[in-house]
């Protein structure tokens, strides 16, 4: 097995350098924000956290590949890094703690591209999560600090925790009223939002989550750290890992049941 411990190393500087763009930056009463042709925010800060990350990969990794939310696509080969400089931008730009810096390295496989690496920080929260193919799933303020995590063994939906972003996404592929149908099956439901229900399933304080329409760069990171925690990560087609557009994470007791009520999400009017 491929040792990525270098690489994990690497993740957490970048995930540094960015925190501090990104803090530097967070409730200033100057912050520019515009809007993005797909009618969502942009701020000063995503866009300088990712050329942080971005200019660091190029010096310490400079045969890698590179995809970032706010510049795209740089490089080809068999290892790409996957950025998002800001993850719950909205968040951010409303002085609202819960957002992230996402920062995943993939490999390409048998059946395509795979995370091998993700780090999560949450800077305004003072958590950090992270993992790497085969060494487990950790959380804490830094490496230094870090401490295992695993997802729950929660096996009924009368006993677990449903965490989802909104109700608009469903409406609009035609899934609400499956999707409410979970929410009542659940003990209870909360709508956390972007990166964070995805950790708690990891740590284990909610047993299932789902979106119906994401970015890789929203996943990547996420994914291999809800599969090292041992959970389950697929896409609403039960595609594993994070390539459907859209996402369903559990502790895997309950994924085939999750599945079974949303699946097939990702088409509008299915």
């Amino acid at each position: 097995m491929a040792d990525y411990h270098d690489d994990l190393r690497l993740a957490h500087a970048l995930a540094d350098a960015a925190d501090a763009a990104t803090m530097a930056r967070f409730r200033a009463l100057d912050l520019k924000v515009e809007t993005k042709p797909d009618m969502t925010p942009v701020s000063e800060a995503d866009r300088a956290a990712e050329e942080l990350i971005r200019a660091g990969l190029q010096e310490e990794r400079p045969g890698d590949a590179i995809l970032g939310e706010e510049y795209g696509v740089e490089g080809t080969g068999p290892r790409r890094w996957v950025i998002d400089p800001i993850d719950g931008t909205k968040n951010y730009v409303r002085g609202v703690p819960v957002w992230a810096t996402l920062i995943a390295l993939m490999e390409e496989g048998e059946t395509g591209f795979e995370p091998v690496v993700g780090v999560v920080s949450a800077p305004a929260l003072g958590r950090r999560w992270w993992a790497a193919k085969g060494l487990g799933a950790f959380t804490g303020t830094g490496p230094a600090s870090g401490s295992r995590i695993g997802v729950s063994q929660v096996a009924s939906l009368a006993d677990a925790s449903f965490a989802y972003s909104s109700l608009s996404g469903w409406e609009e592929r035609g899934k609400l009223d499956a999707f409410l149908d979970l929410t009542r099956a659940c003990w209870r439901t909360r709508a956390y939002g972007d990166f964070w229900p995805y950790m708690m399933v990891a740590e284990g304080t909610v047993d299932l989550c789902a979106e119906p329409e994401l970015s890789l760069w929203d996943m990547a990171a996420v994914a291999i750290v809800v599969q090292e925690a041992g959970g389950s990560y697929t896409g609403l087609d039960g595609r594993p890992g994070p390539h459907s557009g859209n996402a369903a994470a559990s502790n895997g007791l309950l994924h085939e049941e999750l599945l079974g009520r949303l699946g097939s999400a990702g088409t509008p009017g299915a």
